[in-house]
């Protein structure tokens, strides 16, 4: 009996073991995500598709469904906007009771609107930004003065962050804005010894008259890939990386190639970064999407440190 009653414990114990490791499993697979929050509803999109830009929808969190009227889950469908291919890296934004989707496609920035966050977001004329050469991952930001700036990355020996201000109706850059914020120069972002180093996926937020620019670093295929900051007092800069850099990465969350993501609040104001990882240790893609919190901790002369709570990653999971 004693033997039977081990060997039960035993199933029972690996039975548990089993459910845990299949609940903590991925089962949505979208790169360089992002979420944004909409009338007690939460939008997550990202790189999915060559024919554009998938959307689901989740209440809480913590499972996410296809959005009700949306055909094939595209908020944005090619031939509606700008592009043939390479649909990456989009950011949602509301503005003046228009939504808007600022995106990377053939290698170029454009912004589609929508009267809804599901979309279908489309262009009149479908054109990208200005700029020179190839430009991706945008990120739009509204300043307190009310300019509003595009970070986005320039292909431009590496992938180099940069900044230019935008027209008050999004409908161009300022020519003769862009500035350089910052390149792959520390160790960390550059662990291949590359010579064409890698800093992207920007994002930026405000906290006590401190500009925060949060970025990813090396090849998205390097299981380095990971996630850094660097502050400034002037959304132009100059930028400087956080000692402790980086604050995600393989070594804290246990996942290859995470990065890439992008911040949102919940209803409570808890802080979150939603980013994407290898799909596997053996695999990169399709690569997978989880979040976990931030925060901020208050130090004696300098900024606050922008904390990641590495322990809360979890993966998105998809009814």
């Amino acid at each position: 009996m004693a033997n039977l009653k081990i060997s039960f414990f035993i199933a029972f114990l690996v039975a548990g073991i089993a459910s845990r490791s299949l609940a903590q499993q991925p089962s949505v697979f979208l790169a360089d995500p992002t979420i944004f929050k909409d009338k007690g509803h939460f939008y997550l999109y990202g790189t999915g598709s060559n024919q554009g830009f998938p959307v689901y929808v989740s209440a809480d969190l913590k499972t996410w469904k296809s959005v009700e009227g949306v055909a094939d889950d595209l908020a944005l469908r090619r031939g509606d906007a700008f592009g043939n291919g390479g649909f990456w890296a989009p950011q949602i934004i509301t503005y003046k009771g228009i939504y808007y989707m600022a995106y990377t496609a053939d290698e170029h920035i454009a912004i589609a609107k929508a009267s809804s966050p599901a979309g279908p977001f489309k262009q009149d004329s479908l054109v990208a930004l200005s700029g020179t050469g190839k430009q991706i991952d945008p990120f739009l930001f509204f300043d307190d003065d009310g300019k509003i700036y595009l970070y986005h990355v320039k292909l431009q020996n590496g992938n180099r962050i940069f900044v230019t201000e935008m027209k008050p109706d999004l409908s161009d850059v300022v020519a003769g804005t862009a500035k350089e914020c910052i390149s792959g120069t520390a160790g960390w972002e550059n662990t291949a010894a590359s010579d064409w180093p890698v800093t992207e996926g920007p994002t930026i937020l405000k906290h006590k008259k401190t500009y925060y620019l949060i970025y990813s670093a090396n090849d998205f295929r390097n299981k380095d890939y990971a996630v850094g900051y660097a502050t400034s007092t002037s959304p132009y800069g100059p930028w400087k990386k956080y000692d402790g850099n980086p604050v995600i990465s393989r070594h804290n969350i246990g996942h290859s190639g995470s990065g890439h993501g992008d911040v949102f609040t919940d209803s409570r104001h808890n802080i979150y970064y939603v980013l994407h990882t290898h799909n596997s240790e053996e695999k990169v893609s399709p690569r997978a999407t989880g979040l976990l919190k931030l925060s901020f901790k208050d130090v004696k002369g300098g900024p606050a440190v922008l904390v990641a709570d590495t322990a809360s990653f979890r993966w998105l999971q998809k009814k």
